[in-house]
């Protein structure tokens, strides 16, 4: 799954692709508009699923790109410094599916580009992990082609942590995200659904535990499916 990455600094334009190649996205970097234009009408970058655009770019501005990527057909999550609500507005009524200021954590932006790629019918349907397949769209988890039963929160856990690989989640993201940030029970509640999944999936050296943080799900043979 292919996203443009439209961002003039370099070492913003890094990280970010750093963190989606972690996560198992193809990343492609462009650093001004005009090359943007140029690259939306090759083949390759006409495919991608998804453009993180900022919006003070050299040459033409993200705002100018937008009929190019909308002819293109690219969903369009905008990264910009420009925090003021008439850019966010225009940004916005422009056909942009959501608008991110900059700085931003990279879990956020992983967890916004999930849920464009959702909305947009774009998202990913299955992720394999070794002996072990997700079904995002029948909430089923197979191992070795045998079904696993988990519990809901077990099955939303695992989601979390396979749709943002070898990225760390403290124990309070976890519990804020999938029990609610009303959720006056302790973090122990985490660390026993996680050492459920462990056991059903045989997952102990795939889901690591960061000392004094939380947890990462970290595997080489990652596959997301489309």
């Amino acid at each position: 799954m292919r996203i443009l990455v439209i961002e003039d600094d370099t070492a913003i334009s890094e990280l970010i692709c750093m963190n989606l190649q972690a996560a198992g996205y193809e990343t492609e970097a462009i650093f001004d508009g005009d090359a943007a234009e140029a690259a939306l009408k090759n083949e390759e970058s006409g495919s991608a699923a998804l453009a993180l655009v900022d919006v003070m770019l050299p040459g033409k501005d993200g705002f100018e790109l937008m009929e190019d990527l909308q002819r293109a057909q690219i969903p369009v999550i905008y990264l910009t410094a420009k925090d003021d609500v008439i850019s966010k507005v225009h940004g916005l009524k422009a056909g942009a599916e959501d608008y991110i200021v900059k700085p931003f954590e990279v879990l956020e932006l992983l967890v916004r580009i999930e849920k464009v790629l959702k909305r947009t019918g774009r998202g990913r349907e299955k992720i394999v992990i070794r002996d072990v397949v997700i079904d995002l769209k029948e909430h089923s988890v197979l191992k070795n082609g045998e079904k696993v039963n988990l519990k809901p929160m077990e099955y939303e856990l695992l989601v979390t942590l396979a749709q943002s690989k070898n990225v760390a989640f403290s124990r309070e993201e976890l519990l804020g995200r999938l029990w609610g940030v009303d959720y006056v029970g302790e973090t122990r509640t985490v660390d026993v659904h996680i050492g459920q999944l462990r056991k059903k999936l045989d997952f102990h050296d795939v889901i690591r535990t960061i000392s004094k943080h939380g947890y990462r799900l970290e595997d080489m043979e990652y596959e997301a499916m489309d």
